[in-house]
């Protein structure tokens, strides 16, 4: 009967080993091929320009290493070299929609909604067509649109964007304004 209840003991251990086993590979992408993103009730964790870096190439690893050098430098004030971070970043991967997050941010903030705009267009094309798009990304579009909006006078429609944004992300978007350190 001991012998019994010690095997019966081993196969139950070895069987919670080998779920356990498969759930965490399922969660890190090891059996499906997709990465898990981490969700907080119903919002999803934004996808920032450090968390991008390891998902494509070593030119996109080196352009976002650019963009958050920038977001470095927009962070200290230093608004001239922040922008030849981005625009450098542009050049080594003109496909980066980070560096044209940055950008657009960065445009906003200065007061430039027309090139904030036209940035933010070119991200938002470039995340499409990278079918990237989904709520980790789209927060980042949607409150900056608002901020664009806002800043054109158009309140209602700026309103409805932050609140939106503040649904995915109310912990970057709860005062309406994108920082460098929040995209970084």
């Amino acid at each position: 009967m001991r012998a019994s209840a010690a095997v019966a003991r081993i196969f139950f251990r070895a069987l919670s080993v080998l779920l356990t086993t498969l759930l965490v590979a399922s969660f890190s992408g090891c059996v499906s091929g997709q990465r898990f993103v981490p969700r907080f009730g119903t919002t999803a964790l934004p996808l920032t320009a450090s968390g991008a870096i390891g998902l494509h190439d070593s030119v996109r690893d080196a352009s976002l290493r650019l963009v958050i050098a920038g977001l470095d430098e927009d962070s200290a004030g230093r608004p001239s070299r922040a922008v030849a971070s981005y625009q450098r970043a542009v050049r080594v991967d003109p496909t980066n929609p980070f560096a044209f997050l940055a950008l657009s941010r960065h445009h906003l903030e200065g007061d430039s909604f027309a090139e904030a705009a036209a940035f933010l267009d070119q991200a938002r094309s470039l995340f499409e067509v990278q079918r990237r798009l989904g709520p980790a990304v789209d927060v980042w579009g949607l409150g900056l649109r608002a901020g664009i909006d806002r800043a054109a006078g158009d309140e209602v429609r700026a309103r409805a964007f932050f609140d939106q944004a503040r649904a995915l992300s109310p912990e970057i978007w709860g005062d309406e304004r994108l920082s460098a350190a929040e995209l970084r």
